[in-house]
């Protein structure tokens, strides 16, 4: 007989936003918060979501009917885009394995590899790993090049409608982190940002109708700004 918060889905740790382009404009916008703020309002109250929180979302490019595209405002939330092309074979025969069959939850076998103190306990140790100024002024003519790209000798000027966002820098400067560890460093190395660059532009470049009409690769464009930017 009264009104009270019921959570929904959102507070969670790990968030699987499947074909997140058939969600309705206001759902989408809700996200913003929740993805820039780690929070959610609700009427006058806001809540902090669960520490860590990580959202992974799935579109689906075949189908245009009754999908709705992401703003560039939420794409930009993203740290990576990352294009998955159709299963290997031997994959293809897993998946069939799993889902021809009714199966109970743990017939999948699935097993916890870290625990929330594991991630929590990297993430506060990447913030140590070191991004020096040369690392830094790298990052920046990277960024520059998508937005200024005839400065650095490429013709792709006429194809782009927008550059990356500074999102794009700090996205790149986090991701170079994450690589570095995983490569067992505890600096940032160009290399590093090579190797992470395509997924965090790919999404970030807009290209302008024209660029469009003729087929312009946008990893086409990454490849020759990671070609024509020397590293200082």
């Amino acid at each position: 007989k009264g009104f009270y918060i019921e959570k929904g889905p959102i507070f969670a740790n790990f968030i699987l936003a499947d074909e997140i382009n058939r969600a309705p404009p206001k759902v989408q916008s809700a996200m913003l918060e929740a993805m820039q703020e780690h929070k959610v309002s609700i009427g006058d109250e806001t809540f902090d979501l669960p520490e860590p929180f990580f959202v992974m979302a799935t579109q689906n490019p075949a189908e245009q009917g009754g999908t709705y595209p992401l703003p560039e405002a939420q794409k930009d939330r993203f740290m990576f885009k990352i294009y998955l092309d159709y299963p290997k074979k031997k994959n293809e025969r897993k998946i069939i394995d799993m889902n021809a069959n009714i199966m109970d939850e743990e017939d999948f076998g699935v097993e916890a590899v870290v625990s929330q103190e594991d991630i929590r306990n990297t993430q506060e140790f990447s913030k140590h790993v070191k991004v020096s100024e040369e690392v830094k002024a790298y990052i920046v003519d990277l960024v520059d090049a998508s937005r200024n790209p005839g400065d650095y000798g490429l013709n792709y000027e006429q194809y782009i409608d927008w550059g990356c966002t500074p999102r794009a820098s700090i996205n790149l400067a986090l991701a170079g982190r994450a690589n570095a560890i995983y490569e067992k460093r505890h600096y940032v190395t160009p290399k590093d940002i090579r190797t992470v660059i395509e997924d965090v532009f790919i999404h970030r470049i807009m290209l302008n109708y024209e660029g469009e009409a003729k087929g312009i690769d946008v990893r086409d464009i990454i490849d020759d700004i990671v070609d024509h930017v020397p590293v200082r």
